[in-house]
């Protein structure tokens, strides 16, 4: 459980699976920053048990907005509980779930 980051040839996928929190933010922003810089796109894959803090929501938004103004695409993918979804949406990712 946790971040788990793989590099694939035309994207990198960053799974965060149970509790994603300030204790684990340092680490969340780390490996956001380094699939960032691979300039491919980036899916963020939630599991069912994926459980994020506001800090981890804010890292995920401000990821998103560096994606978007670096030009690399950024998904947010899978199927977290319905409070984790309604907080993301929230905070403008209203086609949470959305697949690459």
């Amino acid at each position: 459980m946790g971040i788990i980051l793989e590099h694939r040839e035309e994207s990198t996928v960053l799974g965060l699976e149970g509790v994603i929190d300030i204790a684990s933010a340092a680490e969340l922003k780390t490996a956001l920053l380094e699939a960032l810089k691979r300039g491919n796109a980036v899916r963020v894959t939630l599991d069912s048990n994926a459980d994020l803090d506001v800090t981890a929501i804010q890292l995920l938004w401000a990821a998103e907005r560096e994606a978007k103004a670096s030009s690399v695409r950024f998904v947010l993918d899978g199927q977290a509980p319905e409070p984790v979804s309604a907080a993301l949406r929230e905070a403008g990712f209203e086609r949470f779930p959305v697949p690459v």
